[in-house]
Parts: C-alpha cells; structure tokens; sequence
C-alpha cells in the first residue's frame, strides 16, 4: 500500500480531491458527491448522506476492473448528457454494484483512470507483497495494463531504473521506470523548443508558442492565461503564469488540443436560409437494424437513427392484414411493425439530440382506407409537433429555413396537385422510390415493385398533410426551372444521380440552390451496404439516405460532415452551392468565383495506446497512418506512412504527408490507423473524419473512434498540421 500511496501520489497529482457527479440506477438519478484519495493511497473517501458520519470510504482493492467511457448501462443511457471521455466506471469485485462517475473535465477523468488502475495493477502484480517489483512482476503489470512493449526495450528501461542493481524495483524506482515508459518524447522536444529553462514555459513563452506554432495570432495573450488556469495541475506554476511538462500535455491531448475545432463544434452556423441551402443527416429504409430482405424492423433502429443526430427518417408503410398499417420492406421477409408505433417513437425521440426540424419521407403503398387511418395517427399523434399547413398561410416563394421549423417534423409525400380531384393522380407526377428505380436503372430485383399502374389513389386526409416536401417525378433541369415549385422534391437512385453529376454537374448544382433532392441506395444493395455520399453532396443534394445501421466508411463520411455545427443534422452548403446561377461544377472547381485552392500539409509524429485489434495472446499491431482527401473528383486522393513493427503503444513515424485540395470548403479529411498485414488485407484499428473547415492548424491530437463511430479514449495520433494558400 505504501507503494500504491506513492505511485497514485506522482503519477496523477489531480486524484487528490475531485467532484465528480455518481448516476445510479437510471438517467434521473444524479448527485453531485466529493471524493478523495487518502494518503494511504488506497482509501477513496466520500460524501453520503447515507452513512451515519455523512461520509463513507471504499478500499481501491476492492475495485475489480476500472473501465473507461459508457462501458455500463447507465452511462450508455446518458451517453447524450455526459461525452465519453469524462465518463468510467468502477467495477467491484463479489455482488457489489457498478459506480458509474462523472468528471468536470477529461483530464480529472484521465487522472483518476491512470491512478486507480495503476494502484490496481500493482496490487496483482506483487505476488510476494514486498512492497518491490521484480522484471518479471513489471512484466505483468505492463500486460495487465494493455502496454505491449518490445520485451528487450522495457528490460533496458527496467535496468536503467534498477540503481541498486538487485534485480527488483523499489517505490521511487518504479515510478522512474513508469515514467521512462509513458513518456512522451515528441511533446517534450517541442515545449523545449520554447522553454528556455527547460523546466516550464513562462506566460509570454507559451503565447509564443500558441502564436507560432498553432497559428492563434493575437488571441495568443488572452488564450495562454486562460490554458495555464484551465490544465495546469501544478499550484506553483500556476502562481508564476507558467505551465510545466504535465500541463502542456494535458492541454495538447484535450479537446482544445484537438485537431477539430473547438467553435465548430458547437451550434454556430446561419439555420435562417431556406431548407435546400443545407446538407441534411438521412437514413435510408430506417425500420430495418440489418439486411433488405430477412432482417428486423425495429422501433430501436428509428431511435439509435435520431440518436445520431439524423433528420430524415423513411418508413415503407403497407395496408396491414388487421387494418392498422403496417411499416417493412415489401415482399420480402423483413418482420413488420406498425405505423402508429413508429409515429409514437418519432414523437418521443424527434428532438433529443436536436430541436430542427425532422423530415418522415414516407413510401405509401396503403390503399385509401389505410392512408386515411395513417393520416389520423399522425395528427393524433403528433398534434402540433405535425406541421399541416404553410407557416404564414401562403404559398411559398421559397423554403422556411430550420430555424423556423424548430420542433416541426414534416411529412414528404404524394400530393394531390389540383384541389378539385378527389382521389386521382396521375403516375407521370410523381413515382415511389422502387418505382423510380424500376424505369431509371433497369436494375430492381424481384423484391421490388413492378412500374406503376396507370392510376394511384391517395387519400385527400394525408395528401393535405404534405405542406413543404411534396413527391414529384423527375422530369429533367430545364422543366423544373420553367414549372417546379419550391416545395416540390424528387428522389434519385444512387446510379441516376451520379449519371446526372457527371454530365450535368453545374445543373444539377443550381438544381439544388432552390429545392430539396432526395439519394437513396440502388436496389441491389440488398446487404444494406453503402453507396459514397461525398459524391451527392459534391452537386448539393441535401437529403443523402444511407443505411445508419452499416458501419464503415460511408457513415464514417456522413458522422465526419454532420458532427459540426453542434450535431444537429443540418450544415450550411458552401456560398457557391446557393446561389442559383452558379457556374460552380464539381468537374471543374476552379470554374468559380472566390476560388482559393490550399495546401494540407500532415507531419505525423505519433500514435498512442491505439488498441489490439487481434486478441491473440502476445499478438502486438504493426500501426500505418492513411490520410484520405474526399471531395470534388480532383480533390480524390491518399497518402500513408509506414508501418512501425510491433508498437501500438506509442509508435513514432515523423512522416510528413502532403496534399492539394481545390474546394476545401467541400472537402473531408480522414485519419485511418490500420495494422500492417503483409499476407492479407490490413485490419482497421481506428478512424477520425471531419471537415477540412474545422480543422485546427498546429500541433493537434487526432482522438481516434471504433469502426462504428464510439470513441476509444485514450487512442490518439499526435500530428502537426499545416494549411497554406497556394502559390
């Protein structure tokens, strides 16, 4: 234990005493509660009200495993309140509950991760309990901490450290050798290249440095004060406006150290444009959780869709054998769920991770008696939420933008064209999604609907539900700018949409300036895979449908273009993407006014505790870095490192790789660690994609996320990062 006091003592000066917010049981329960480390370095004390003292303790030994992030229920249920890098939980040994915890901030969260589970560690690692540790016991330990270490490396640092030459390592000698081993040697040749003694940077050192190096010109001053006061731990330091080492790695690995912009993450763009000025977050055929032809419906999927920020929701409604309309893939084996249940879901779960409008692009294949009860639910449902009529009571000139439809979900359908038909439309205005694919690709599978009759019947009830996202067919550019109106959309299939931006990209551009376009999957894709949406986007389509339930690259695109702007599923298209006369052609980007093509320069340095991706008993990644350009055709492009031999740890490669991008506005960036395989296909390790908007020049920490977008705290790349124009 004396060991354990003096290592959770050095190693995380900031578990000390720290508020952090315990959640039990369920998203209601919430309480603020104190805790600190006693000196024995083992006792965590605490605040409760339920024990007679008004405080209680709990010995770290009894601590079984620490985990990071919404590893429990609990903290998955508040994952939307709480992000994952200031979450973790305490797993006991025995029947003893989980303690789900919250910190202020991520590096209070890093702090007390490392100490708890080094103090753990240690404690199973001494076998003989003599307070030393010999090679071998390290050895554990480094395995028990997921530190895969070159074996001939970690003896070398072992004997270094062993002064007394015994063969075993004493309290201060291994926390020598612990600190040997996480050090981060790239960080520290670069706060020497600006602290003069060598020790700390000095206020006006670190406003140097923030002005140079991360490009922060004259908020330098103002910014270094409050970067000293927000991260670091040392109390002297701070009394002389300085950081030390600690500090200004602390600050490098958080979210202000990060290569994403910290501004363009929260909600900062114009919502007041019309609706077709926006990129929209969609979901293709949102009922089902797995393939097109056996997999499930589900409720769930509605929910984990808007979960994610998404804005578009499909539902393929059928006339269900009992009279309540049924939602599933027609003519194939997907189980069914009824329309009234999902309509209930979208009104409890709409607007928990945003407040703009929901668009419910419904496929109708009911007869009218079914329309009719569909029609009720909705308005029954979803009383005002439902909007069922124009905002002003007029016609519009133009789409109400997302600011004026906060709260609204709105309906896209079929309409009836003139108010004196009753039931009647005629199948030239406007088709279904498998009916447009039937005539446009020639490539529907036997699931599919056949081509339409030469008459359909809407009910009137439903019809007057569709305000501003009316169903037409598709009648080509010169048409629709002679007869469409604002509130009339289409739908395309993947294949006829990238037909249509390539031979007429600069129409299809101004097409988009003035109405809604909806992309879905060609019907082939019955795997539920994904087309690349990059390529819709680069011609302003705005309601680009994908299959969420499919993780990969495509939705590692639509999670890296929609997690700006607070999340909320709607980004603002480029000033060249709105304006309705337009020359701007994805073909040819410099064809443009304002046209400033820039140079992306990506130096990267490091890796760090990236994750075993083969769970092979002393299997060790050999880590690559590709970063991937997406954008305009020209912009298309890839760049790698080379691979470093077993270190997932903390690999160095100090490769710079170098880019040209010509509509950076468009353009997305990929970060992609994968593990060198030299017989197969490499594995994927780990991925980040933003906008090349948002992100920050300088020396930045790339966090790194799963294969399905969850966060993976503490795997990052260090990287140093440089944009200039052209020249």
């Amino acid at each position: 234990s004396n060991m354990a006091s003096n290592m959770c003592g050095d190693i995380s000066v900031q578990t000390k005493s720290i508020n952090l917010t315990v959640k039990v049981k369920s998203k209601s329960w919430k309480k603020q509660r104190h805790f600190r480390l006693l000196e024995d370095g083992l006792t965590i004390w605490y605040k409760s009200r339920w024990a007679g003292r008004g405080h209680s303790t709990f010995s770290v030994t009894e601590v079984e495993a620490v985990r990071e992030g919404h590893q429990s229920e609990v903290l998955l249920s508040v994952a939307e309140e709480f992000p994952a890098d200031v979450c973790f939980t305490l797993v006991f040994h025995g029947r003893q509950g989980n303690l789900d915890l919250v910190t202020e901030t991520p590096e209070e969260a890093k702090a007390w991760i490392r100490g708890l589970m080094i103090t753990i560690l240690n404690e199973r690692a001494d076998k003989n309990k003599d307070g030393k540790m010999n090679f071998k016991e390290v050895r554990t330990l480094l395995k028990m901490m997921n530190v895969d270490m070159d074996e001939e490396h970690a003896l070398h640092l072992f004997t270094m450290a062993d002064k007394s030459e015994s063969g075993s390592l004493e309290i201060e000698q291994f926390v020598h050798f612990y600190k040997m081993l996480t050090q981060r040697d790239e960080v520290w040749k670069v706060f020497q290249d600006y602290a003069e003694d060598g020790e700390k940077l000095m206020l006006n050192e670190l406003e140097n440095f923030l002005s140079i190096e991360q490009h922060e010109g004259e908020q330098s001053s103002q910014h270094a004060r409050e970067l000293i006061d927000r991260y670091e731990p040392s109390g002297s330091a701070k009394k002389q406006s300085a950081m030390s080492l600690d500090g200004f790695q602390i600050y490098l690995c958080s979210l202000e150290g990060s290569v994403f912009k910290p501004e363009h993450r929260e909600l900062h763009q114009d919502m007041s444009q019309p609706l077709c000025h926006y990129f929209i977050s969609s979901s293709h055929n949102t009922y089902l959780l797995e393939d097109q032809l056996r997999g499930q419906s589900s409720l769930e999927a509605y929910i984990q869709a808007l979960k994610r920020g998404c804005r578009c929701v499909e539902v393929d409604c059928w006339d269900g054998s009992d009279g309540e309309p049924v939602v599933y893939h027609g003519h194939t084996w997907t189980s069914k769920i009824l329309f009234r249940d999902v309509v209930s879901t979208l009104k409890e779960y709409a607007f928990k991770a945003s407040d703009f409008p929901v668009i419910l692009s419904l496929e109708n294949h009911c007869g009218v008696e079914q329309q009719t009860l569909m029609a009720q639910h909705l308005t029954q449902i979803l009383g005002d939420t439902l909007l069922s009529a124009p905002l002003d009571g007029q016609l519009p000139q133009q789409l109400p933008s997302p600011q004026e439809l906060r709260g609204k979900i709105l309906l896209k359908a079929k309409k009836i064209s003139d108010p004196g038909d009753c039931v009647d439309e005629t199948p030239t205005d406007e088709v279904s999604d498998e009916e447009e694919m039937a005539n446009d690709d020639a490539e529907s599978p036997s699931t599919e609907d056949p081509p339409p009759k030469s008459k359909s019947k809407l009910s009137r009830d439903l019809s007057d539900l569709v305000v501003y996202c009316k169903s037409v067919h598709f009648h080509g550019f010169e048409h629709a700018r002679a007869h469409a109106q604002c509130y009339e959309m289409s739908s395309f299939s993947e294949s006829k949409a990238k037909r249509l931006a390539k031979d007429a990209g600069t129409d299809f551009v101004q097409y988009n300036a003035r109405h809604l376009s909806r992309i879905y999957p060609g019907g082939l894709r019955t795997d539920s895979s994904n087309y690349n949406p990059q390529e819709m986007w680069n011609v302003g389509n705005q309601i680009v449908a994908l299959n969420f339930q499919t993780a990969g690259l495509e939705m590692d695109l639509n999670d890296g273009l929609f997690g700006q702007n607070g999340g909320c599923g709607y980004v603002l298209k480029p000033d060249f993407m709105r304006d309705g006369s337009t020359r701007f052609g994805p073909e040819k980007p410099g064809e443009r006014r304002g046209y400033r093509p820039l140079r992306l320069s990506i130096q990267v340095i490091s890796g760090q505790q990236l994750p075993k991706v083969n769970q092979k008993e002393g299997s060790i990644v050999d880590p690559l870095v590709r970063v991937e350009i997406y954008g305009v055709p020209q912009d298309q492009a890839k760049e790698e490192t080379s691979h470093i031999n077993n270190n997932g740890f903390n690999p160095v490669w100090n490769e710079t790789l170098n880019f040209v991008v010509h509509a950076p506005e468009l353009a997305l960036v990929r970060f992609e660690v994968e593990d060198y395989d030299k017989a197969s296909r490499n594995d994927f390790i780990g991925q980040l994609t933003l906008p090349f908007a948002c992100i920050q020049a300088g020396y930045r920490h790339i966090h790194l996320l799963s294969k399905d977008g969850t966060a993976i705290p503490p795997s990052s790349l260090f990287v140093n990062v440089s944009i200039s124009e052209l020249t």
